[in-house]
């Protein structure tokens, strides 16, 4: 992890030794313990990328700017992490809400479906082998608010009250647009067979 953007004048001597419990390195972390922090980075980063990349349509190279501006306003608000879920669940949920903003600042929705349509009526779509790599080119060709829907419903488990909500959509919304994801993938997946 990049510490640069982290204030090192917080940091805690370099003998004091550090804990392995998520509550235990928040709390260092909060007094300045960089390393603290960095503990807490390596546990977690792979959880908070791999949803920030899906997200984002398996654009690695975002997926990677994103992960690191989560875990750097991570490291902003950790001072007011208030210990009443666990530190798992709020960093993953900033990671999730830092892609989310990216999704609604890109605003390019309507050329992204009208790619996808062209593509599920019949075009060439390339695929890799095997079916989790075909399934995971197919999400990722979603336009962006559908493919958001999709991943934060049917992945990691989030209900539509809670995805209408982070996307400013109505709950119905949330729903056809689940509706309009999965009959993309069926015919993206069609497509590809």
């Amino acid at each position: 992890m990049n510490t640069a953007c982290l204030p090192m004048s917080y940091a805690m001597p370099e003998s004091a030794p550090v804990p392995a419990d998520d509550s235990a390195l928040v709390q260092r972390s909060i007094g300045g313990d960089i390393r603290a922090f960095e503990l807490l980075y390596r546990k977690h980063v792979g959880r908070v990328h791999g949803a920030i990349l899906r997200i984002v349509g398996m654009n690695h190279a975002r997926a990677e700017e994103l992960t690191q501006d989560a875990f750097v306003r991570a490291w902003q608000k950790l001072a007011g992490f208030r210990f009443e879920s666990a530190f798992s669940t709020w960093l993953y949920r900033l990671g999730v809400n830092v892609a989310l903003m990216d999704l609604r600042g890109a605003g390019n929705e309507q050329n992204v479906d009208d790619e996808v349509l062209e593509l599920a009526a019949g075009g060439d779509v390339p695929f890799c082998a095997g079916e989790r790599a075909d399934l995971e080119q197919a999400v990722a060709k979603l336009p962006p608010r559908a493919r958001a829907v999709l991943v934060l419903h049917d992945v990691e488990g989030w209900k539509h009250e809670e995805i209408a909500r982070e996307l400013g959509m109505a709950v119905g919304s949330s729903k056809a647009q689940l509706h309009r994801a999965r009959g993309l993938v069926r015919k993206l997946l069609g497509a590809a067979a």
